[in-house]
This record gives structure tokens, sequence and C-alpha cells, in this order.
């Protein structure tokens, strides 16, 4: 019997209810600041990923790349910034460009704790403009994401990598530094200090993150431009309300990141994997993809990871997964199939069993299914004209509707008990 691939997993509901109330509440909190759904597609030319930097680790052993039957070299999606620039160079669309997207990456690399070889992210990108005031957009539409969500115990780490010159000359600073203490870093990371240095602070590797504890910090030498759009997306978080720590080490080693950068944290979860989200400004990736220069800001958030501080703090527990009606028949089948359908073409919710079964059986069924209402119709019933209404969540009492009237005698019932008290 096949199973599924090391480092994927099958998503199944009632787990999967999450999952979509989960892509609700972000585009909805999108949705409403302008946002529109894009879809590209999953695997590229290999050439929008080798953008992000021949020295990463994404590039040099982590991308699913393969050569098509046209002999073209392709790569599955490892992240979702890059497609999105891709589309945008490739489509022209007015700017501001504000998009968000849900799509799989794959990386293969060893699973850990809500990241897989294939996992799943939400992420938001606007393009085409450099003001900070669309930074500060970025970042608070995903603060509030995550309180929609009902997750508090949040941490939000800011930074600023500079304009490219600045970030450059840091990186030649910071490499001079790292040639002097290359031997005390991890040996996966010393091949990086000379040639990447950012990337070696941006390690995760426990040895090494003490080394780099003392390097020089990228925002003693932001130029003025730099320093003054970093004030403002302080001031815009400030005014609203959106907490955040600087951190001068919190860099990206992807090469396409300049000025802002950040991470949200999830303080539910053990701090060496607790990141939910991060992001930053990209303000030279459209031109390295080939298109006109573009400035851009976005980000990208897990949702396995997301799911598991949800958990941790016990919230996204409400969802939409179950029905609100489920209608019994044991009069062949053909009441049950057409009052579920009109039920359904009314906007109410409902299910019904099949293959005939037995009363007990499918009340059992109804009973699994989650429904607040049951639907009886039995050769009773039928014969009367009537449908009989049981309450499964009170599993008190029930009565009888005539069954002209019960599309609006149950939508009536729903929307009282919907109320709030």
């Amino acid at each position: 019997m096949f199973q599924a691939p090391k480092g994927t997993r099958d998503i199944l509901p009632p787990e999967s209810d999450r999952w979509q109330a989960l892509v609700g509440v972000f585009a909805d909190v999108f949705g409403r600041a302008g946002y529109g759904l894009v879809q590209s597609p999953m695997f590229e030319d290999i050439g929008v990923f080798q953008r992000l930097g021949e020295g990463t680790e994404v590039v040099r052993k982590e991308m699913y790349d393969f050569f098509d039957k046209g002999d073209r070299h392709l790569a599955l999606r490892p992240e979702g910034t890059a497609p999105v620039v891709r589309a945008f160079n490739q489509h022209r669309p007015t700017v501001p460009w504000k998009v968000w997207y849900l799509t799989p990456c794959f990386r293969y690399e060893e699973p850990q704790a809500g990241r897989f070889r294939q996992h799943h992210q939400v992420g938001a990108e606007a393009i085409g403009s450099a003001d900070p005031d669309l930074d500060v957009e970025v970042i608070a539409l995903q603060h509030d994401f995550y309180r929609a969500l009902g997750l508090s115990r949040l941490s939000l780490r800011l930074n600023s990598m500079g304009s490219p010159g600045d970030r450059q000359a840091y990186a030649e600073r910071l490499a001079a530094w790292l040639g002097q203490r290359v031997g005390e870093l991890d040996d996966a990371d010393r091949a990086n200090a000379a040639d990447h240095p950012l990337r070696v602070l941006d390690s995760k590797r426990e040895r090494t993150m003490a080394v780099v504890a003392d390097a020089p910090q990228i925002t003693d030498g932001l130029s003025d431009d730099a320093a003054a759009h970093f004030e403002r997306v302080q001031a815009g978080l400030d005014a609203l309300g959106v907490a955040y720590e600087i951190d001068p080490r919190l860099v990206r080693g992807l090469d396409y990141y300049t000025h802002s950068t950040w991470e949200f944290a999830a303080g539910a979860l053990t701090s060496a994997q607790n990141a939910v989200g991060g992001g930053g400004r990209y303000d030279g990736l459209a031109e390295s993809l080939g298109g006109k220069p573009a400035p851009g800001v976005g980000f990208g958030a897990g949702i396995e990871r997301i799911l598991l501080a949800a958990d941790a703090e016990d919230a996204l527990t409400e969802t939409a997964g179950a029905v609100d009606v489920f209608v019994v028949d044991v009069t062949g089948g053909n009441a049950g199939r057409d009052l579920t359908f009109e039920l359904r073409r009314h906007g109410i919710s409902a299910d019904r069993a099949f293959d005939a079964r037995s009363m007990k059986a499918q009340m059992k069924v109804a009973d699994r299914s989650g429904a607040r209402l049951a639907l009886l119709v039995g050769d009773d019933e039928l014969e009367s004209g009537i449908v009989t209404l049981r309450d499964l969540r009170s599993g008190e009492g029930q009565s009888a509707l005539p069954r002209a009237n019960v599309i609006n005698d149950v939508a009536k019932r729903l929307a009282k008990e919907s109320k709030p008290e």
C-alpha cells in the first residue's frame, strides 16, 4: 500500500476545516485592504529562483529541480515572492499592485515541526511603490491577521537592511569581522563567511549564533535616506499600536532584500522553531528578474507553523466544518434527496445518509456529523406532509413542521440560535 512521501502529509477533515478557516481569515483581512488573490504556476524556470542567491542553501541544496520533456530546466516553487514578481514583470499591472497568495512550497530538507518538504504558505506582496508607509501597511495587516485568528502571544522583530549600497558596505565589514573568527563558526557556515557573510548572520545554528552575537550591526551604517525610511516605518507601527522590538541582527540571507525586514514569532512555541511568518522589502528583485525597476515589499507565513501556534494557544477551535442540518429519510431516499438540496439552495448547509440505512444507523451518522438539527422523514411524516425536527445539540424534544414551511421554519430556528445572548 502506497504511503505519502517523506516530508509530506495528507490534510483530511476535520483538520482541513481549520485550514479553510485560516485562509478565510487571511483573505478577509487582506481583501478589505484591496489585496486580490494571485495564482502563479507551481513550477518555474529555474532562473527565477536562482536569483535568490547562488550561495543560499535553497539554491544549492534544497530546490526540487528537473528537466522536462522539452529539456527545459524547471524547479518547484521553494518560496512565494519570486514567482509573484515574475508575474508582475510579465503582465505589468497597474501599481501599486497589491496581491495575496496561497501556495504549496517545496524544499528538500529534513522535516521539522511545522515545516515539511511540501509545506504551505499564505503571503502578500505590494509592488510598485517605495513608500515606507506601504511597509507599515503590510506589517500591520500581517499582525491583524494573527490577532484575528486568536493568537495573542506574538512578538515582532524589526530591522533595516538599508539601501543596496548600505547592504554591500555592511557585508564587506561583516566579512572582515567573520574572517577573524571563522574557526569558531559551525562547520556548515564557514564556507559563507567570506562571500556570503549575511547568510552566516542569518544562520540558526547555535554555535554560529553564539559567535555572531557580538557582530557589527547594520543599523550603525545606514545612509540618511535609509535611516529616514526606517524611522517612518517605526513611527507608522507606533501609531497603529503594533508592538515591535528592534533587532539589528535580523537580516535576510536572500540577495534581494533591502530596507525593512521583520519576523513574527509565537511565544507559545519553542524558541528554536517559533517563527510564524516574516518578510521584507525587495526593491531590486523585479529588475534582477529581467523587468523594469519596481520596488516591492511582502511576506510569507507557513500555515502548518501557524496552526501549531494556534494549538498551543487553544485558538481557531471554532470552524465552519459541520453542517447545520442533517436529513434522515427512511422512506426510500427521494424525500431526503429533495429536501437536502432544497435546504442547500436556500443557503442552509445540509447533509444526509445514503445506502438506505435504518433510522438508528442514520441517526448515528447525524450525531457524528456535528449538525445542529436533524430533519426526520418516515412513512408517517411522508403521508401527513410533515417533517420532524430534532435538536441534536440539546437532545431536548422534537416538533412537527409542515413540509411546505420547513425551509422558513428551519432558517428562523438557526437564526435565533446564532444570535448572541
